[in-house]
């Protein structure tokens, strides 16, 4: 249940059942555009069915969910930062890489940023 509740140590950490949604029987869909675009984009159909994308977002909702455990349960307790998440996949070449290209570009991003302050406001 939603109410339940998992002891990890000091933190106490909902237990997220995906499948609920406060008793209204269907739970409210997150990623269900962006899972079709994404879903099209890789060969299906423009609209897809929906209970191919609900069995999708399942998936990705639970597969957050663990790696959020997962790294709430290593590195700082109660805390999810970057290196955990980093750790956790490190095995995974294909996503470590992704990982990887994402931080590299957020970082480029945020210089770009700075660079185009400067510029505009003077510093």
């Amino acid at each position: 249940m939603a109410d339940e509740e998992e002891d990890r140590g000091r933190v106490r950490v909902p237990v997220w059942d995906p499948r609920l949604d406060g008793g209204q029987g269907r739970r409210k869909r997150l990623f269900s555009k962006e899972l079709r675009c994404m879903m099209y984009g890789f060969g299906d159909d423009q609209n897809p069915y929906t209970e191919s994308v609900d069995i999708l977002e399942d998936l990705v909702i639970e597969f957050i969910t663990e790696m959020t455990h997962k790294a709430m349960s290593i590195g700082r307790q109660g805390r999810v930062q970057v290196e955990d998440i980093v750790f956790l996949i490190r095995k995974d070449p294909r996503k470590f890489a992704r990982v990887k290209d994402l931080l590299t570009m957020n970082e480029e991003l945020k210089r770009a940023r700075k660079a185009f302050d400067e510029a505009n406001y003077g510093s």
